[in-house]
């Protein structure tokens, strides 16, 4: 877990360049069309940096090659992948303020990212699944219709955590059996969805008519939050899982809404989806980001050959032994 500079006090504060950082964070959102998340992570990473170096009486806008290659080292502790994500967001401002005539060079140009192993996403079986699914289904109120919509609802279209909670109303195409989804950068998908989650919809959209309050009632959202201002968050329903994770007799640790999404895309590929579609459904843009779940499968089949396959339990013997 990556650990923050502390905030400079007196003099040191001035040497943050906020107006700058903001101005990026800006950029981002208005030529870009990044997410309001990413555009919190762009400014908790700058603002990491910036009150690193300010420690040092140095201004993250007049920063050095060796400044930051200091940070970097600093943060050695933290994971590769994630200096790369501050390397990532140190080049993009860099290039930002050369773009807009605050420096002529990047001092970032001749910085190498860390090494990334290949690290295989987490999902579940598809029998954990099925335990999630049985465990929510023991109970008959609003709350528990609710969730296993948005569980069958993750898990059919393979949808991230912002995507599922902020899904409107109008959304749910039953006639077409399929849902629009509004991803990344603002681009549209359609994924269709299977019988079991639109008879999870069908039976929560009709609690959502009869037992909310009128004004969660009148929320564009599928799922309204309480008094229906807005929608319910995403701590809420990671929350929910956890707790449903518990009732199933699975480690809750083991869960979180990204982990159905990767289960979505995993056994959609150990069934013969082709990449094609499973890119399209998950709206990835390069398939590149994709090809990940093919590496899953394939590595899930190689434990199976290992431990079930008589010559491949004999293999699998030999290995532990020696």
């Amino acid at each position: 877990m990556s650990r923050s500079a502390p905030l400079p006090e007196g003099e040191g504060i001035k040497l943050v360049p906020f107006a700058l950082i903001e101005n990026f964070l800006d950029m981002l959102l208005a030529e870009r069309n990044a997410s309001l998340n990413t555009r919190l992570a762009y400014g908790r990473d700058l603002k990491d940096i910036a009150f690193f170096l300010a420690q040092k009486n140095i201004n993250l806008a007049a920063a050095r090659e060796e400044d930051l290659r200091d940070y970097l080292q600093d943060k050695a502790l933290i994971t590769p992948r994630t200096q790369a994500r501050r390397l990532s967001t140190m080049r993009q401002f860099f290039r930002f303020l050369c773009s807009e005539q605050h420096r002529l060079d990047d001092p970032t140009r001749h910085i190498e990212a860390p090494r990334l192993g290949q690290v295989l996403p987490k999902y579940l079986s598809e029998e954990e699944v099925e335990k999630l699914i049985q465990a929510i289904s023991k109970t008959k109120s609003h709350e528990a219709a609710r969730l296993r919509a948005m569980l069958e609802l993750l898990y059919a279209a393979g949808l991230r955590v912002t995507e599922l909670v902020s899904l409107p109303l109008s959304s749910i195409q039953f006639d077409r059996a399929l849902v629009l989804v509004k991803g990344k950068g603002g681009k549209e998908r359609v994924v269709p969805l299977g019988e079991p989650a639109l008879r999870a919809l069908k039976t929560w959209l009709s609690y959502r008519k009869e037992e909310l309050d009128q004004r969660e009632r009148r929320s564009p959202f599928l799922f309204p939050s309480r008094h229906g201002q807005k929608y319910l968050t995403r701590q809420r329903f990671f929350q929910m899982l956890k707790e449903l994770a518990l009732e199933a007799g699975l480690d809750p640790i083991r869960l979180s809404p990204h982990v159905l999404r990767h289960a979505f895309a995993t056994h959609l590929i150990e069934h013969g989806a082709d990449l094609r579609s499973v890119q399209t459904m998950l709206g990835h843009a390069d398939i590149a980001t994709t090809q990940i779940y093919t590496h899953v499968a394939a590595d899930r089949l190689s434990k199976a050959v290992a431990e079930h396959h008589p010559l491949g339990r004999s293999h699998h013997k030999k290995a532990a032994d020696s």
